[in-house]
């Protein structure tokens, strides 16, 4: 029986892990979406990507880029 909850602690750990690892890759490639949209000189479409990634991945650096990339824009720079 302790072996069994050894297995499935260690179980939930890895997918945790994975899920951690799946929401860094959505807010790289929410990032990049919001910064080729506005390469591509839609800014409203590219300011509701950058708000998305703050809102949905608050802690993450891709959305530290994102509020400073915001804030650039939205003061016209």
């Amino acid at each position: 029986m302790r072996a069994a909850t050894i297995l499935r602690t260690i179980l939930c750990l890895l997918l945790l892990a994975l899920t951690v690892a799946c929401d860094v890759d959505k807010a790289k490639e929410l990032l990049d979406t919001a910064e080729f949209e506005e390469r591509q000189m839609n800014l409203p479409h590219a300011k509701q990507l950058y708000e998305d990634v703050i809102r949905l991945y608050p802690g993450s650096k891709e959305a530290e880029a994102a509020r400073a990339r915001l804030a650039q824009l939205n003061t016209g720079h």
